[in-house]
């Protein structure tokens, strides 16, 4: 059974990518992902997101099997050649909730997506085993399979082998002023804070395996849902094109209780717009502290 949807659940995230066929063709037939619509987006979802020349740009959406109300939206659009995962500021990844991680890698193999990090236990967190990818449009993917929960938040357990984004990652100049910024604007909870060697970080700057990160979850009650990571100093603004998302992880949707309520300096007033992610509730988006993309939409 999914789990119940409440305020700061994780309902979307949004990847930009260079080839929606192929793309399409690595998320339904690798992943296991079901195609719920396609087409391209229209003027209003442009609006929303401030971004006008994204309009009629081909997209797509996807969701687990496992029924959950979590969707993957792939809209195409050019590749920037500058662009390197896990060294910009704004969304890194999506945590998504897995079957059998050991067994992803030879499952992908000679698909759009490239393992960079295998399946392993994390030394300082044994609740999960995870593995890391990167998509067509270097977006990275966690396949995390729970093995149990923390002490201060519950890991949900996958219904299907491939199933819904339960976590997001966001890289950060200022971990602390983004937390408070969760916290204060979206009445979010303040969870643990870790500090790690983190692989992933160390790999993409070329620092030594042993530089230590620090890293806060950010939940509600005990559903985690934004890690916040510190990033070192050498991180770039993550550059969009003219008319363009952010490249890679683009975008992340939240349910919330009401709009109302939230203190956001909104892109566009919030509006009711279509589509299965939105189930005819208003939405509404903002940029946050580290220039992520974040649209939050009210519960009916």
């Amino acid at each position: 059974m999914s789990e119940p949807i409440q305020h700061g659940s994780i309902i979307g995230g949004v990847v930009a990518t260079p080839d929606l066929d192929a793309a399409l063709a690595d998320y339904q037939g690798e992943l296991g992902f079901a195609l719920v619509e396609q087409g391209v987006v229209p003027d209003e979802l442009a609006r929303a997101w401030g971004i006008d020349g994204l309009a009629g740009k081909r997209i797509a959406t996807l969701k687990p099997t496992s029924g959950a109300h979590c969707f993957i939206r792939l809209i195409e659009q050019p590749l920037p050649s500058d662009f390197v995962p896990t060294t910009t500021f704004g969304w890194a990844s999506y945590e998504i909730t897995v079957q059998d991680a050991f067994g992803w890698p030879a499952k992908i193999a000679g698909s759009g997506f490239d393992v960079i990090g295998l399946p392993k236990e994390i030394p300082g967190l044994p609740y999960f085993v995870a593995m890391q990818v990167h998509g067509r449009g270097r977006e990275m993917l966690y396949f995390n399979e729970t093995r149990s929960s923390t002490p201060s938040s519950d890991l949900p357990f996958a219904n299907s082998p491939m199933d819904h984004i339960f976590i997001v990652i966001l890289a950060t100049p200022n971990r602390e002023a983004t937390v408070a910024w969760y916290r204060d604007r979206l009445a979010l909870d303040v969870g643990d804070t870790y500090t790690i060697a983190y692989s992933m970080i160390n790999n993409a700057f070329g620092l030594p395996s042993d530089t230590m990160s620090s890293l806060t979850m950010v939940q509600k009650g005990r559903m985690p849902i934004v890690e916040i990571d510190d990033y070192p100093p050498q991180t770039r603004v993550r550059r969009a094109d003219l008319g363009c998302l952010p490249p890679g992880n683009s975008l992340v949707t939240l349910m919330v209780d009401s709009l109302d309520g939230i203190k956001a300096d909104w892109i566009a007033p919030p509006a009711h717009l279509s589509g299965p992610l939105y189930s005819g509730n208003r939405s509404a988006t903002v940029l946050g502290p580290a220039g992520e993309l974040l649209e939050l939409v009210e519960r009916a």
